[in-house]
């Protein structure tokens, strides 16, 4: 008797579980989130356009997204829902409509007639998210228009097929792991990222205790000591005073200053600009120092000079981790643990596509703008510049084909319509980055941390075995909070200070 009150029991919250939460809510979270913030943000970072014409520049403004909405052979224009769009072939999205504001010599080209919204393209919109018309509708609604009322969305429609973008896994970024590789070589790595640009910044620690920094672009063999001179701690007492006073720490720092070429910050970007730029005026070389060091050495801190000494003590913090591991004082960072893990939903995998086709939507504006300047024409207004193609087609080929920026692929896929549950589970399905030609026993692995957040049983057979996983059927993902927000909530606890030393 007391079991058929337990499942009972258990029926009842599954089902008032269920009738607040979808399965497929963490793709229209992310999505609605994009579209409500991300694709502002994105505008917001370029903020203006340089084109090649002397003293003209278009500013950005806000940035506006329609309903779906289909143009007629006559011209007429009215709203589309998902059922027709599969019935006709076409892609389901919203017109994004920019206002692009030019100015002349820094002041506004004012005009009485002129518009300064844009339209710049289109954008695919997921079934049942903020943008849909199918939004909020009851089932006698969803009938009405030809839904299933039972269908979860959270995919989308392009040139009549249903796709889905699959979850991306991958390792968190902004945070230090430490791990033993090759030769008894201890690596302290942090994956920076900063607006979509990915950095790996590394300190390898040798066996004899030298410490090397590594990032994109810098030059092979520069010691932490050095690096740190470079950002800013011109003698030996300021470095120490970034590291712990521990005496296992402190000997190892004290003998990397002993192979330290370089005795003070001017010489130490001198040293480091040498390494980058050979055989190049003096000048060159220190500007092109200054640059690493801003822009690509732990870009999520800060790219400008006054960030140099929060990049320094996180230096120190990725040194100590290391040597602390190498001297066997501390275990090395598991990188399969969970914890350790973020999953790329969909709307942030369709804000590293906006982006990516933003950045050439701007160039072909600056390339039209050159055009029209060489021409003779007038520029009355930023829509005579504007080619929509530029914007939409890179979104459509990935969408359609799976085939996204840097170079992965399958991240779009053609939805598995076989049953309603192998739907369910296809939305829910996570891959991860890693190749299947090679083993990977750790990575395919049923891990401790796995519980309760990815389910042990279903997984592919062959070569995706364990590297494509499905989320457990109660679990769910969080889409993210902005670090401004934790940064104020900080502050107010006055915990600021605590933060800055371990930045």
């Amino acid at each position: 008797m007391v079991l058929k009150m337990t499942d009972e029991v258990s029926k009842e919250l599954l089902s008032l579980y269920f009738k607040d939460n979808s399965l497929v809510q963490q793709h229209i979270a992310s999505y609605n989130k994009f579209v409500e913030k991300g694709f502002q943000e994105i505008i917001n970072k370029i903020g203006s356009i340089q084109t090649p014409l002397d003293g003209y520049e278009l500013k950005l403004g806000e940035v506006k997204l329609d309903k779906p909405k289909i143009v007629e052979a006559d011209g007429s224009r009215r709203d589309i829902y998902p059922v027709e769009a599969r019935l006709r072939n076409l892609t389901y999205h919203a017109r994004v409509v920019l206002d692009i504001i030019p100015y002349v010599d820094g002041v506004e080209k004012s005009s009485t007639y002129r518009d300064d919204s844009c339209y710049i393209g289109d954008l695919p919109v997921m079934v049942k998210s903020k943008l849909c018309h199918l939004h909020r509708l009851s089932e006698d609604e969803l009938i009405n228009v030809y839904e299933d009322p039972r269908d979860p969305g959270g995919y989308f429609i392009i040139n009549g097929t249903e796709r889905v973008l699959v979850s991306l896994e991958d390792l968190a970024s902004n945070k230090i792991m430490v791990s033993v590789e090759a030769g008894n070589a201890v690596v302290a790595k942090s994956f920076s990222m900063r607006f979509g640009f990915k950095a790996r910044c590394a300190i390898t620690r040798t066996p004899e205790g030298i410490m090397y920094v590594a990032f994109p672009s810098s030059p092979k063999g520069i010691l932490l000591t050095t690096t740190m001179r470079a950002l800013g701690l011109s003698t030996n007492e300021e470095i120490l005073s970034y590291f712990n006073p521990e005496p296992t720490l402190r000997n190892e720092i004290y003998y990397n200053l002993e192979v330290d070429p370089t005795t003070n910050t001017s010489e130490a970007i001198e040293f480091l600009g040498k390494k980058a730029a050979p055989s190049q005026p003096l000048d060159y070389k220190l500007k092109r120092a200054e640059t690493l060091l801003d822009q690509y050495l732990l870009p999520h801190i800060g790219i400008e000079p006054h960030h140099r000494l929060k990049k320094a003590k996180y230096l120190a913090k990725m040194a100590e981790k290391a040597i602390m591991v190498g001297h066997k004082k501390i275990p090395p960072d598991d990188k399969d643990h969970y914890s350790n893990k973020r999953i790329k939903l969909t709307g942030d995998l369709i804000e590293e596509l906006v982006r990516y086709s933003f950045q050439y939507f701007i160039k072909d504006i600056a390339y039209q703008a050159s055009r029209a300047d060489v021409r003779g024409r007038k520029l009355s207004s930023a829509q005579s510049l504007v080619r929509p193609d530029s914007f939409s087609d890179r979104i459509r080929y990935s969408m359609a084909t799976g085939n996204w920026i840097a170079g992965q692929t399958g991240v779009s896929q053609l939805l598995d319509r076989t049953s309603y549950l192998s739907t369910l589970s296809h939305l829910r399905r996570i891959i991860s980055p890693l190749s299947r030609k090679h083993p990977h026993f750790e990575a395919r692995d049923l891990h401790g941390t796995h519980w309760g957040k990815i389910c042990p049983n279903e997984s592919p057979e062959g070569p995706s075995c364990s590297l494509v996983k499905n989320m457990a059927l109660l679990s769910n993902m969080s889409v993210g909070e902005d670090e401004a927000i934790i940064e104020e909530l900080l502050k107010r606890l006055n915990l600021i200070e605590e933060c800055d030393q371990n930045v």
